[in-house]
């Protein structure tokens, strides 16, 4: 799947950032991520796998605090 078949977000975490995050989800519910830096390096994961490391990152930023 090619980058302009699927409709990429602005992660809200991103905010007027020039470097920004963004996310798309195709058809078959796979998930995809890129920098704004780097367009054409494109992570996929699954929405169970895309929480799970959010959720380690906060998790993280907690015990870091």
């Amino acid at each position: 799947m090619t980058m302009q078949t699927l409709h990429w977000q602005k992660s809200s975490y991103s905010g007027d950032s020039s470097n920004c995050v963004y996310v798309a989800a195709s058809p078959t519910g796979t998930v995809h991520l890129h920098e704004s830096d780097a367009p054409d390096t494109v992570l996929t994961t699954t929405a169970p796998g895309l929480r799970a490391l959010i959720s380690g990152l906060k998790g993280r930023d907690r015990d870091n605090a």
